[in-house]
């Protein structure tokens, strides 16, 4: 017998807040590019070398779930730039 939480105005400008910040990362990720952290990485995943990339992204961004993340998002990027 839980409730519904409803959404009040706040929430609602939060979430409108949460999206544009994702799209001006994506923008300035556009403009901007890979950092030299990230090109090595891609670099490392280019020849196959999952289990580096993992430690180099892990070492700089000092969390392992961090760095799955990270790698992921790296091995989607490699992946739609190979589709070009």
């Amino acid at each position: 017998m839980y409730l519904k939480k409803r959404k009040t105005p706040k929430d609602e400008n939060y979430t409108v807040m949460i999206s544009a910040r994702n799209k001006i990362k994506q923008l300035v990720r556009e403009v901007a590019g890979l950092s030299p952290y990230e090109k090595h990485i891609e670099a490392l995943l280019k020849v196959g070398r999952d289990k580096k990339a993992l430690k180099l992204a892990k070492k700089r961004l000092g969390n392992i779930k961090r760095a799955k993340k990270k790698r992921e998002i790296l091995n989607h990027f490699l992946r739609t730039k190979k589709s070009f």
